[in-house]
Formats: structure tokens, C-alpha cells, sequence
């Protein structure tokens, strides 16, 4: 009998757990599935695209270890930040990159020294934990926004030309070198808040040279990262319409339209969503928010000023609690991925926090040696107006995710959470805020309940108790024009009422704060961008609402404002008149009163 020899091939198949990796093959520790057992209440954004990118700004990390800043997972145990990030749901890290952030003598500057080198082990150490990068050129050694756009020291006395091949050379060689230290970069900006202005140039005519400079060097060295063009103020709409047709006027080559939406400062949701919209529709870019925060807390945790707290000038659209910080970043969320070429929201400077907790002389020396704070003295130097006048600690400790400790809030969280929701049990979060206008001869008439504020957002009236004596009514009556701040507790929670003492005033909707023009008789006469009445507490004298006006184009802003007010007593009568706006070139702003018969003046 003959033997058949037969071959067997052997197939072995091996299950392993479900791990997520990055494109470069890495081990990422960004969770594919829902974190549970959180208490946050988090509604689900609907349609959220799997790309979608959940960012966070961490600058200022490497300064704040160096500062003796430690930070910690859930647990409690002692953690890389970029790991608690990466686990928490945050899918990209953004670093800024100033040219050079330090004096003659080697002292940095402040707000995190963030120069090549920084970016460099912040891109390696969000790489080993799965999450990309975003560089941020400022083309500046320190802050560039709409206030400041200031050219590099060594740049500064170079022309156009230079500064170009300049801009070019920078941004490749750095590129380059955060690469090489192992970064994923996915994407890269050509500016920060460029509105208007870049590397101490003013005219879009040279502004477009270092963009286009930038854009060639990031095509070269990082092919597959998309280009970034960021701007802030998305309130004015005009604004940036006009940025974008200018870039598309300049034929500029990038892909990502990219906006700062702070809620207390930048205007509605609604708003934002229709002007990136537009953009996105009128030029085919890819939109984003590239920076918003929210605060936790209303309290200083670093003996430094905060941007926003209790009782400052801003629109509080949410309490200043850590369910109300999620509910801010979870809306914007889903304002940008109404937009079809919606790609993500970036919050900005998360792990910002404190340094030290004994006095502001402890932490001013870890500012002044680390560069732990906004700014320390030794940028007076090179911004002698502002670095130069109020250097100090952090604006926005209590903005961050984590608290001073280094113990992640609950609200980190949220990037996870607004891909699957969370919607546990509502309960009052805080109390929101009353705000009275009273006249100086009426009568202060405290109410009898107030709206608590739920988890979810919802509101709910509930009885308040205010801490008010009679003495306390009389001051203010005797105060003049004055606001004040009375407290109470309503559900358990902190309350706070918000007066303003006013003077009698004879015109009809005087502030406009019946959110239009009733009274009034409007004439534009020269075609402004942007003429209305504006819902924005920081940019009004009392109240809520106010006249704004903004124009692009030179001259346009020219218009009347007028009421006629009939039957006035005799008397003595004096008025003032504010209105806000800007732009549209030189502007002369004339107040008026017309009496029909003889008056006398004061």
C-alpha cells in the first residue's frame, strides 16, 4: 500500500482585548466606549462623527512641574496628566509656540516659557498616551491676540521679505524638531487670534505673505496636518466674513477656519453656530473652535486675579459650578457639530493651575523662576504695557479641570460623556442670579424666589431668604448711583441679588433694556456692518443690553439715534449717552438736546 503524504496548514487565531490605537500604531488610552459610574449629568450631542476632536489646550504643563505641581488620576494615585486626559476622553493636546519667550539674561517670560522645546516633550508625552497634536505658532516671543500682535525680537527691524523667509524657515525647522520627539502632529495654525494683525504686521497685504509663508513649511514638513487660520469675536459676524473673503482674496492655502468662543465674551451659541456656518459655506472649510473654558468656581485659588468670578462684567450663562463648566463645554459641543464641516472644540488650558496655596509671595517666586504664571516681571521688556504693568499668577485656575490640588474634577469627564450622555437625576447645582435696577426715589422690592439652576440645565423656582436689614436698605438709598450685592439662601444654596441705583431718567427704554429699539427712531446713514441694539452685559453700562455699532469699511459709521420726550416739568435736567462699537475708521460721536422752548443748562 502507498503512503500519501498530506500537508496541514495551521491556522492559530488569537483574541486579544479590544485596545484603540493611533495611526502610528501606539497604544492609545483614549476610551471607546462610555465611562460609567460618573455623577455628571451629561445630555448626549447627537450626531457626533468619530474624528470629531475633543481638545485640550496644555501649554503651561512643563512649567506648572516645574513649579512643584503634581496631578492625579480619579483614583487618587499619582499620574502623567497626559495619561488622566487621554482616559478621560480628551483626543488631542494644543501647545503654543513662541519664538523666543525669554530676556538677554535667560529669564522666561511666563505663561509656560513655551518655546520649541517645550512643545517638543508635551507632543511626546500626549503621543505615548494616543492623543495627537495641535501646534499653535504665535509668530511672537510672547502672547499674541487681538490686542498685541507683536513680531519676534529678532524679527523686528526685518522687512516683509525677510520676515516671510523668516516665518518659513521657523516654522519648518520647529516642526522638524517637535516630530523628530516623537509628536503626531494632525494639525498646525498659522497665527493666534490673528484679528487684523500678525507678527507686527496691520495690513492683510502683508499679513498674507506669513500666513502663506507658514502654510508652504507646514505642506513640506507635516503633509497630512491640516492648516489652521484662527480669529475670536465671532460675535461680530461681519468680522469674520470679512477675514475669510480676504484670505480667499489672497488665494491663501489652508483648511480649517478656526474661532476662541468664550461664552461670557463671544455671544450666543446660536450666533456662533450661524457665522461658522456661513464661513464654512461661502469658502468649503472645515470649522472649529479652537479655545473656550468655563469657570468652576468663582473663587481665586492663587492669591492672582481671575478673568471671571462672582459679580464680574460678563454674560453668566451657566453657574460657576463643575456641573455648569460641563453643561458650558458640552453646548459648545454641540453648536459646532450642527455645522456639517464641524470638526471639533478645544478647551483651552485645562491643567492651569495654581502653584502653591500658603501666599501670593510664595507663588509670585515659582511665576518669576518657572514661568508658571501669565506673566512674570522679565517680560516687561518686551511688552512694557501690559506683561510689563500687571504680571502675576494664573487668570483662569479656576477655569481648569482639575482643582488646586491636581485632583481631576468630575467635569473632565464630559469629553467621554458627550458621545454616549449621561442623564442621571437632576438636583439644584446653584442659584441663579437676580439683577434689579432700581431708581434712587423708588423702592428696593427684593423678590420672594428665585430660579435654581438643575444639573441639567432646567430651572426650578424655589423660596429665598436674603440676609437684608433696614440700615442696609438706607445705604444704598443714600449711596447715589451705586450697585450692590446682597446675599441670601434659597434650596440650601448660595443666592445673590445685584443692584443698580439709578437716577430717574425721562427717556423711554433709556438702556434698551427691553432688548430693542422702542422709543427710539434709528437712521443709518452710512451703511454700517453692524447696528443694533446688543445683548452683552461686559460691553454695557447697566444692564444687559446696549447701542453697537461696528463697520469694516472706512466711513460707513454714521447714523442718528433720537427720541423726542414731551411735557417735562420745570426743573434742571442733565443727560449723558453711551453707545459701543468700533472700527469703521475715525469716528465723531456728538449727544444732543433740543428743547422746544427756552431752557436753562446745567
Amino acid at each position: 500500500m502507498k503512503k500519501r503524504i498530506v500537508s496541514l496548514a495551521l491556522i492559530v487565531i488569537i483574541v486579544l482585548p479590544a485596545v484603540m490605537l493611533s495611526s502610528c500604531g501606539k497604544k492609545s488610552l483614549v476610551p471607546d466606549s462610555k465611562i460609567e459610574g460618573s455623577s455628571l449629568y451629561v445630555k448626549k450631542v447627537d450626531g457626533l462623527s468619530e474624528g470629531f476632536i475633543l481638545g485640550m489646550d496644555a501649554s503651561s504643563v512643563i512649567a506648572e512641574e516645574n513649579s512643584g505641581v503634581k496631578y492625579y488620576d480619579f483614583d487618587g494615585s499619582e499620574r502623567d496628566v497626559f495619561e488622566v486626559l487621554a482616559s478621560s476622553g480628551v483626543t488631542h493636546i494644543r501647545v503654543r509656540v513662541w519664538n523666543d519667550p525669554y530676556d538677554a539674561d535667560g529669564n522666561g517670560y511666563g505663561g509656560g516659557n513655551c518655546d520649541v522645546e517645550t512643545a517638543c516633550k508635551i507632543g511626546k508625552r500626549a503621543s505615548d498616551a494616543g492623543m495627537k497634536l495641535i501646534v499653535d505658532f504665535h509668530y511672537s516671543d510672547f502672547w499674541a491676540d487681538p490686542s498685541k500682535q507683536m513680531a519676534p525680537k529678532a524679527w523686528k527691524s526685518m522687512d516683509i521679505a525677510e520676515k516671510t523667509e523668516a516665518a518659513y524657515q521657523f516654522t519648518r525647522d520647529s516642526l522638524k524638531k517637535i516630530c523628530e520627539a516623537g509628536a503626531e502632529i494632525a494639525m498646525v495654525q498659522v497665527g493666534n487670534e490673528t484679528n487684523g494683525s500678525l507678527c507686527g504686521e496691520r495690513t492683510w497685504f502683508n499679513i498674507q505673505y506669513i500666513m502663506a509663508a507658514g502654510s508652504k513649511a507646514i505642506r513640506e514638513q507635516c503633509p497630512e496636518a491640516l492648516v489652521a487660520v484662527h480669529f475670536a469675536n465671532p460675535e461680530k459676524a461681519g468680522a469674520y466674513l470679512d477675514y475669510a473673503w480676504r484670505l480667499d482674496y489672497y488665494s491663501l492655502d489652508y483648511d480649517v477656519f478656526a474661532s476662541s468662543y468664550y461664552p461670557y465674551w463671544h455671544g450666543t451659541l446660536e450666533n456662533l453656530t450661524e457665522v461658522l456656518q456661513n464661513v464654512a459655506d461661502t469658502y468649503g472649510k472645515k470649522v472649529m473652535v479652537m479655545e473656550t473654558s468655563y469657570a468652576y468656581t468663582p473663587d481665586d485659588t492663587d492669591f492672582s486675579g481671575n478673568t471671571i468670578s462672582d459679580g464680574s462684567a460678563v454674560t453668566k450663562n451657566y453657574p460657576y459650578t463643575v456641573q455648569g463648566q460641563a453643561n458650558c463645554f458640552r453646548d459648545v459641543v454641540d453648536a459646532v457639530s450642527k455645522i456639517d464641516s464641524g470638526i471639533g472644540v478645544v478647551y483651552w488650558e485645562g491643567t492651569w493651575i495654581s502653584v502653591g496655596s500658603e501666599s501670593w509671595e510664595e507663588n509670585s517666586a515659582l511665576w518669576e523662576k518657572y514661568g508658571s504664571g501669565w506673566a512674570s516681571s522679565y517680560a516687561a521688556g518686551y511688552d512694557p504695557n501690559d506683561a510689563g504693568k500687571y504680571y502675576g499668577g494664573c487668570a483662569v485656575d479656576n477655569q481648569a479641570l482639575f482643582d488646586p490640588d491636581g485632583k481631576p474634577l468630575e467635569s473632565l469627564r464630559v469629553f467621554n460623556l458627550v458621545r454616549y450622555g449621561n442623564e442621571v437625576e437632576a438636583v439644584a447645582d446653584a442659584i441663579e442670579d437676580v439683577n434689579l435696577i432700581v431708581d434712587l426715589n423708588g423702592r428696593i422690592e427684593l423678590p420672594e424666589t428665585v430660579n435654581a439652576v438643575m444639573t441639567d440645565d432646567s430651572k426650578r423656582e424655589v423660596p429665598v431668604v436674603w440676609d437684608i436689614t433696614e440700615a442696609r436698605l438706607a445705604d444704598m438709598y443714600a449711596g447715589g448711583v451705586n450697585k450692590y450685592e446682597v446675599t441670601g439662601t434659597a434650596d440650601g444654596l448660595a443666592a445673590h441679588c445685584y443692584i443698580s441705583m439709578v437716577e430717574f431718567n425721562f427717556l423711554e427704554n433709556y438702556s434698551f433694556e427691553s432688548g430693542d429699539l422702542t422709543g427710539w427712531t434709528l437712521d443709518d446713514k452710512g451703511g454700517a456692518d453692524e447696528l443694533y441694539v446688543e445683548d452683552k452685559s461686559t460691553d454695557s453700562l447697566t444692564g444687559k443690553y446696549h447701542m453697537h455699532f461696528w463697520s469694516a469699511k472706512s466711513g460707513s459709521v454714521e447714523f442718528t439715534l433720537e427720541q423726542t420726550v414731551s411735557d417735562l416739568p420745570a426743573g434742571n435736567y442733565k443727560f449723558s449717552v453711551s453707545v459701543m462699537g468700533g472700527d469703521g475708521g475715525e469716528q465723531e460721536i456728538y449727544a444732543y438736546a433740543k428743547p422746544s422752548a427756552p431752557a436753562r443748562w446745567r
